[in-house]
């Protein structure tokens, strides 16, 4: 695997499908750039979620948030990105991805956003 920055998202099969249980990951060192000022944007986002039939991979993960460093984007729209890309690589049960920006102008913001899977 490659140590580049990256849009691809690995899986591997959930070693234990049949039970509901829930996986968080953090990482405090996100950075994408402000779309308006060029400044760059520095925030930790925070993962949950209940996986189905896969996980998302580690390192993988790691080069996908990697991935924004260079993109303009607003708080809103990174967040729900970063929730659309992993589940359309997982499927889980349920997400949710939190943006924990830092503060810019007096302002500090959090978004989350949250995904349900629909009912069978």
């Amino acid at each position: 695997m490659s140590t580049a920055p990256s849009k691809a998202l690995e899986t591997f099969e959930n070693p234990k499908p049949e039970r509901a249980y829930e996986i968080r990951f953090e990482c405090p060192e996100f950075t994408c750039v402000c779309p308006k000022t060029g400044q760059p944007d520095f925030a930790t986002i925070r993962i949950r979620y209940a996986p189905a039939a896969t996980c998302v991979e580690l390192k993988s993960l790691k080069l996908y948030l990697w991935s924004y460093r260079n993109e303009g984007a607003f708080h809103e729209a990174v967040t729900n990105r970063i929730l659309d890309d992993l589940v359309a690589a997982t499927a889980p049960r349920w997400m949710v991805v939190e943006g924990d920006f830092f503060v810019r102008g007096g302002i500090h913001t959090v978004v989350e956003a949250r995904y349900d899977a629909p009912a069978s």
